[in-house]
């Protein structure tokens, strides 16, 4: 029994010391060893390598069954006035006001959002062209070879019995130094060193976690990053998006207060730092949600404020409506992209279908976090610009930056149904179409939808 005590003994020391001095320390300074990098690379050549063979065992097995691509329909780029252009032309040519072919256009797009619409599609998880050797994707593909099954079984050995224990490891030490260092930097007077030290306590926090995810994170255009007093936004893929873009520089978070774990780690976060803590009966209250965001904006000495205009969580495949809200603010807007590589795991967080324990399983369970950021140049909103155009003016600059798709629809439909007004602009652009407006050869003005 006392050998068995030893051994456990000598195998925890060699555990905290790879913990503390070759992940922790590297992290808190922004070192790294290089450790991570020599990982990643030799997952890209085991995936390259499961890639060949499973095309080889897809032509020696079709049974195998293959995973549908995403986008099965191909759509037109153009616009409804543009698709709907040689259907009008030709009514004018002919003298007719109105055909029954004229509705093919809305059934063939209507056949179209049944099978593969454009939005509940981006409340999933990407399907990939291959498999990534874990469970998502076509599970039959470990089947195809036995070194293939292999393979599969020793990554699963890693991920559960290697990597999992040192990522929870890292993050129970990450989220413990974030509480005590926080609430202890609290009791100090407010002073330019208070500030340093809370900046210190936050971005060590968040490195040591990002580690935790063996995260490899590359920055771009570092010269564009968010300075204090003004407002970063970016497109929200999951939770850990704070933790990705604070590794790299200190944030003042917004959010509602929550109860529980994430309660406590709040509490002691605004000890320190300027955080913009909402009750729920607040976030009810635009008014007192802006002037406060204001408030905050006006101290040019205070931290960049972070959000995530979408309000919720989308695959990393495109950019959903920005909330306006954001943009009434007032001051300089930062944006930011944040691509996911879903090769090595799935960040995206399907809240819907995964509560935060089950996804953080998920998270620490993967290969590892690959993602690049890319800061944007400052914007501002210009003379007879809206808060709403200002939005979608630096959603398009996002989606453009991260090869995303540009959707025009609310991330809220994540959980509630289209709106009566957006069914509403529809019918009414559909009807001045009809009827020969929007630039189209009108054969009777008199007959407009205020008509019908």
């Amino acid at each position: 029994m006392e050998d068995l005590w030893c051994v456990a003994a000598g195998v925890f020391q060699v555990w905290m010391f790879v913990v503390v001095f070759l992940i922790m320390l590297p992290a808190m300074f922004g070192l790294s060893l290089g450790v991570t990098g020599v990982y990643i690379q030799i997952l890209v050549r085991i995936l390259e390598w499961a890639t060949l063979r499973i095309q080889r065992g897809r032509q020696e097995r079709p049974s195998v069954p293959v995973p549908l691509p995403n986008g099965i329909i191909e759509r037109a780029g153009g616009s409804m006035q543009e698709e709907m252009g040689p259907l009008q032309s030709s009514r004018s040519l002919s003298g007719r006001e109105f055909a029954l072919s004229d509705a093919f256009y809305f059934c063939k797009k209507g056949l179209e959002s049944i099978v593969d619409d454009q939005v509940t599609q981006r409340f999933s998880s990407e399907e990939l062209a291959s498999w990534n050797l874990l469970t998502r994707t076509n599970q039959n593909f470990r089947y195809i070879s036995l070194r293939l099954t292999v393979i599969w079984g020793f990554g699963v050995f890693v991920r559960y019995c290697v990597l999992f224990p040192l990522r929870i490891t890292l993050a129970i030490i990450g989220l413990s130094w974030l509480v005590i260092g926080t609430v202890l930097v609290g009791f100090l007077p407010e002073s330019s060193v208070k500030n340093w030290l809370s900046e210190l306590v936050h971005l060590t926090c968040y490195r040591i976690c990002a580690r935790g995810l063996s995260a490899t994170i590359q920055y771009h255009n570092r010269e564009n990053k968010p300075q204090k007093g003004g407002i970063c936004v970016a497109n929200h893929t999951s939770p850990i998006d704070v933790v990705i873009l604070a590794n790299d520089g200190c944030y003042a978070m917004v959010g509602q207060i929550h109860g529980g774990l994430m309660g406590v780690i709040q509490r002691s976060m605004v000890k320190s730092c300027p955080h913009v803590w909402f009750e729920r009966s607040e976030m009810k209250d635009r008014h007192a949600v802006t002037s406060r965001l204001r408030a905050h904006v006006a101290a040019k000495t205070k931290l960049p404020i972070l959000i995530f205009p979408e309000g919720t969580c989308i695959n990393n495949t495109s950019v959903m409506m920005f909330k306006k809200g954001s943009f009434e603010i007032g001051g300089t807007i930062y944006p930011v992209t944040i691509k996911y590589d879903p090769r090595f795991g799935d960040a995206f967080w399907n809240s819907s279908k995964y509560n935060m324990v089950s996804y953080l399983l998920r998270m620490m369970t993967s290969w590892a976090i690959v993602v690049n950021v890319w800061y944007l140049p400052p914007m501002t909103r210009q003379n007879g610009e809206d808060a709403a155009q200002f939005a979608n003016r630096v959603k398009s600059a996002i989606a453009d930056q991260g090869g995303l798709l540009d959707l025009a629809w609310d991330g809220g439909l994540k959980r509630g149904k289209v709106k009566d007004w957006y069914k509403e602009e529809q019918q009414k652009m559909y009807s001045s179409i009809i009827v020969g407006q929007n630039g189209f050869n009108s054969p009777a003005p008199c007959s407009g939808p205020e008509q019908q």
